[in-house]
Formats: C-alpha cells, structure tokens, sequence
C-alpha cells in the first residue's frame, strides 16, 4: 500500500497480516465496482469477499466513501509508477512529447486495472465515461478538485524527471490540460467500451498543443 493511500485510512496497518487485509479489501472494491456499480456496492459485501470481519472492515475505513478514496489514491500513485519508469526508459525530444506517454497509460489502465473505469483518480462514474456521481469531484483532497491534485502530481513528476519548467504559469496550464484531457477520454470511452481511438487521437494532438503553444508563449 502506498503511504498516500494509507494516509486516508482511519488507522495505519502495522502488520503484514492487517496491510494484506486492507490490500484485499481494496482489491475486492475494484472488482465490485467493475460488476455492480458504485451505488450497489456495500461495505458488507466487500468484507464478505474479502474474507475479514465487518468490523475489521470499519478499522480501517470510515464506511464505502472512504474505502473508494484510497482506491482512488492506490490508483492514482500507480499511475504515477507506471509513468515514472516509462519516463526514465524514454529518450524524449522534449518534456510535451510525455503527453502521449501519459494519455496512452491512462487508456491502459481504463482497459485493464480492475475498478478503474468506475474509479480512476477519484471521481466515482455512474457508468463508463459518466456521468458523475454527484458529491465525488473532491474525493482526493476536501479542498481541491480532483484534476487539480492530479495536474500538480502529474507536473511534479515532469519536472523532477524531464526538467519542465515548474512556474505557477505551467501549473494553471496543467490544471488546464487535465481537464481538457479528462473530458474528451470521458467521450472517448463513452462511444466505444474500450475508448474510442479517433476520439483518443484527437486527445492526444490537442493537449501537445495546448501545452507547446504555451511554453512557446
């Protein structure tokens, strides 16, 4: 479990055993979310599947909200991995050429991670590519939207790793982005199950644009 995640549980798992129990329950919540939905999903059910007791459950998560956003969290620092180790392995020409790199992660783990096409990075979707469930747009951070906690993660990562500019102009460009980003894949996925590839496509061109534009400028 990544200490982000862990960070929003009610009480940190010191053990191995109590680690593998949280990592299990988060687990069977992805699952769940791909086969019921978030509205029909219950804290009873995923400690059913998971094999604990109700109330080793309720140790750790304040109830189903809770559970979702350190799945959410789980998610979103996997992502981040992910991209960090396809950063470092790449010989980029420039840091806007990571746009592809980073929009084609996102699909993949729409396509493959278990949950992740409910839940990505904390806003929960009634069905795929939405809409939302009302509620979930600050499931990261209860001061910050999801898109802004995610568009400051994604441009740290840049300038740690490729060495982007890390002005406050770059960070509102980014927020931009993400949100630009965010609602062309939400159509993407919405007119195809596997995301729509033109539609991906035209994600990808209008990002590196946006951001080459604004460095240039």
């Amino acid at each position: 479990m990544t200490n982000a995640a862990a960070g929003t549980l009610r009480r940190r798992p010191a053990q191995r055993r109590s680690l593998e129990r949280v990592e299990r329950m988060l687990d069977e919540c992805a699952q769940l979310l791909d086969e019921v939905g978030y509205e029909a999903l219950t804290t009873k059910e995923v400690a059913r599947r998971a094999e604990v007791p109700i109330g080793t459950f309720y140790q750790f998560f304040p109830d189903k909200q809770g559970l979702v956003r350190a799945l959410a969290l789980r998610n979103l620092d996997a992502f981040l991995g992910r991209m960090a180790t396809r950063l470092s392995a790449s010989r980029l020409g420039d840091w806007t050429d990571a746009v592809d790199l980073t929009i084609d992660e996102f699909v993949r783990m729409k396509r493959n991670t278990p949950g992740f096409s409910v839940v990505d990075f904390g806003e929960v979707l009634a069905a795929p590519g939405g809409p939302v469930v009302p509620g979930t747009q600050r499931m990261l951070d209860a001061a910050l939207e999801n898109n802004v906690v995610v568009a400051d993660r994604l441009r740290t990562l840049m300038v740690d790793l490729l060495g982007a500019p890390g002005d406050d102009a770059l960070a509102r460009a980014f927020v931009v982005a993400v949100e630009a980003a965010d609602a062309v894949l939400k159509l993407a996925f919405r007119a195809h199950p596997e995301g729509d590839s033109e539609l991906i496509a035209e994600c990808k061109r209008l990002v590196r644009r946006y951001l080459s534009a604004h460095l240039a400028e």
